[in-house]
């Protein structure tokens, strides 16, 4: 504070009136664009759980299209509450590139049935590698483990199909097995898990090798997030009935 006083020649008093009475407006934002971007990311962060906030990015520009603070991801009634007035004001996207979350593909493609889902490759990867641990000792896991590593440097259709083949070599070795097994025990499940949540995702994990204007990552939101929550950390004086308009002013001044 000290320093915006010197720069800007106002007082303390002065600086919190003007910050007070913006935050008290509402951003004018231009929904004229809508209409233009087809590909985009979207992602959510928490900063005070239960609530977080979710962003919508454009794929060509890494701009940010929309955000809401006080979203929950696990709701779609408010998952509907963020998307509804954007299709209302024509915003018709061909693909959606997210993470594996079930309420958020599912409200997306109940708002947009013919829109492409591709999965965020790097989200796939990050949880398999987790679930299957570092160094682990079964070797279904360690396997398994290989194919999660290989996942982010798929580049062409080529190496695609290997990799569909060697996940089905692994399925036809240990598939089988690990779902008639009655192992109980948390290093056996998250393999179980592993192993379903990658099944799942296979269908929806290569749109990208089909047309390359839509990312396989959201790891432009991540970079966004990480600039976003250094600045928030700075106003630690925020009150919480002030969270929502301070994050509305963000994504119109800081929306790359």
């Amino acid at each position: 504070m000290r320093q915006i006083c010197n720069q800007s020649g106002y007082g303390k008093t002065k600086i919190y009136n003007l910050i007070n009475y913006w935050l008290s407006k509402s951003p004018e934002t231009n929904h004229n664009l809508l209409s233009t971007f087809k590909h985009v990311t979207f992602d959510g962060t928490f900063l005070h759980r239960p609530n977080s906030i979710v962003v919508l990015m454009d794929a060509n520009s890494n701009s940010i299209i929309d955000g809401k603070f006080g979203i929950r991801e696990n709701s779609d009634n408010q998952l509907r509450s963020f998307f509804q007035p954007l299709k209302n004001m024509g915003f018709k996207p061909k693909s959606f590139t997210l993470d594996g979350n079930p309420n958020v593909i599912r409200v997306v493609k109940e708002l947009w049935p013919q829109v492409l889902i591709q999965r965020c490759m790097v989200h796939i990867q990050r949880q398999g590698i987790m679930w299957c641990r570092r160094s682990p000792r079964r070797t279904d896991s360690k396997h398994l483990r290989n194919l999660f590593r290989r996942v982010t440097y798929i580049k062409t259709i080529a190496e695609r199909n290997i990799f569909l083949s060697d996940v089905e070599t692994w399925e036809q070795r240990f598939g089988c097995s690990i779902i008639s097994k009655p192992e109980r025990g948390r290093v056996f499940s998250d393999v179980k898990r592993a192993r379903s949540m990658l099944l799942k995702a296979i269908p929806n994990m290569f749109h990208y090798l089909d047309d390359l204007s839509i990312p396989k990552s959201t790891n432009g939101l991540e970079g966004y997030f990480s600039r976003l929550k250094s600045n928030y950390r700075s106003h630690r004086g925020l009150k919480p009935e002030k969270r929502a308009s301070y994050f509305k002013w963000f994504f119109i001044l800081k929306s790359k």
